[in-house]
């Protein structure tokens, strides 16, 4: 009977110790996580508001770091909520100081808020800093949504 109970208590004991390996592994990972997103531009889609028959989007655009974005062009293609292309269209969201959160709106000519299901960064058209042209800009992008509309890229 000992013997049982000590093979349970090592196993027990065992598990005890690979859960808090992994909890810090997580940890670790998840802590480099967070430093990536300490870092390039994050572009949310904060609100869509009826302007007549057309939809404004709002979009909060939060720069981390010192980099000032001269221009900042995305190819958007909005879908309808069924899934469906409705249209594609280009917005210039710059310029964009360093280290600053800025609030950018535009129009969706002809479509009202109901006919918007989500919005995909498809590309970007241009992406000029102060120091010249940046190759790498959709990557350093991360996007999120406070509405129920998704924003992808």
């Amino acid at each position: 009977m000992r013997l049982m109970e000590f093979r349970e208590l090592r196993s027990r004991s065992s598990l005890g110790i690979k859960t808090v390996l992994c909890a810090a592994v997580l940890l670790v990972f998840g802590l480099g996580a967070a430093d990536a997103q300490d870092s390039g531009l994050a572009i949310e889609l904060n609100k869509l508001e009826a302007q007549g028959d057309d939809c404004r989007a709002y979009f909060v655009i939060d720069n981390k770091d010192d980099t000032a974005y001269d221009g900042l062009k995305l190819d958007l293609v909005l879908f309808k909520p069924d899934g469906v292309i409705g249209q594609r269209f280009a917005v210039e969201l710059a310029p964009l100081k360093g280290k600053k959160r800025t609030v950018k709106l535009f129009d969706v000519a002809g479509t009202s808020c109901d006919e918007v299901g989500s919005f995909l960064i498809n590309e970007v058209m241009e992406c000029k800093t102060s120091t010249g042209e940046k190759t790498d800009c959709l990557q350093d992008l991360s996007v999120s949504s406070r509405t129920n509309n998704e924003l992808s890229k």
